[in-house]
Order: C-alpha cells, then sequence, then structure tokens
C-alpha cells in the first residue's frame, strides 16, 4: 500500500494540519493537544513523507521499506534536537521527557503500520 493511503499516515497528517490552524491562524491552544499532539505526530508525518519519496525513487518502490535501526536514529535524532539542543540553545524551546515518549510512540506506530 501506498504510504499517502495508509490511514496511519493520512490522519495523523489531517490532525497535525488541524491542529496547526487551530493554533497558528485561530489562536487556540488546548493544553494537552497544544503540549503533546504534535510530538506524537511528528515521527509517522516526517517517516511517512520520507518513506514516499524512497519509494517513488528507489529502485525496490514499493517493497522498500526502513530498517529498525533507521526508525531508532531518527527517534534519537529528533529527540537530541528537540529536547536537548533546542532547549539549551533558545528560551522558545522547553526540555520535556514526554515528548520524549511521544517521540517513542510514534515511532513505533510508524514502524508497525507505515513502515510495511
Amino acid at each position: 500500500m501506498s504510504v499517502i493511503r495508509n490511514p496511519y499516515f493520512s490522519i495523523p497528517v489531517v490532525l497535525f494540519s488541524i491542529n496547526q490552524v487551530f493554533e497558528k491562524v485561530f489562536g487556540v491552544f488546548i493544553p494537552w493537544i497544544h503540549a503533546y499532539l504534535d510530538d506524537l505526530l511528528a515521527i509517522p508525518v516526517i517517516l511517512g513523507i520520507t518513506l514516499q519519496i524512497y519509494q517513488w525513487i528507489h529502485p525496490l518502490r514499493q517493497n522498500f521499506r526502513f530498517k529498525k535501526e533507521h526508525v531508532f536514529v531518527a527517534f534519537l535524532y529528533v529527540s537530541i534536537v528537540f529536547e536537548g539542543f533546542l532547549p539549551w540553545y533558545s528560551n522558545l524551546y522547553v526540555r520535556d521527557f514526554w515528548d520524549i515518549v511521544c517521540y517513542a510512540f510514534g515511532s513505533l506506530v510508524f514502524y508497525f503500520k507505515i513502515n510495511r
């Protein structure tokens, strides 16, 4: 199945988009959603887009998949950048353990539901 047609990818993309419109356009911030929804959806959206592009250009096409090591490195990278480096570098970012838990859960969703 194409990544774009996979509901485990398309639903997070729609939820992320709706949340961004509510926050950026209407100024509506629902506390728990504002704090954790983007973090929960980040890995499925980032790696889902990346996987779809790879499937378009790689010789394996629809059979191309990320290895678990690739997904783990993406999880580590996002966690270190957004929960380590950016909070140290700028006051606009806040270090939060639960964000890392959201990245981990999103990584599992991507690996088992989208990356197939």
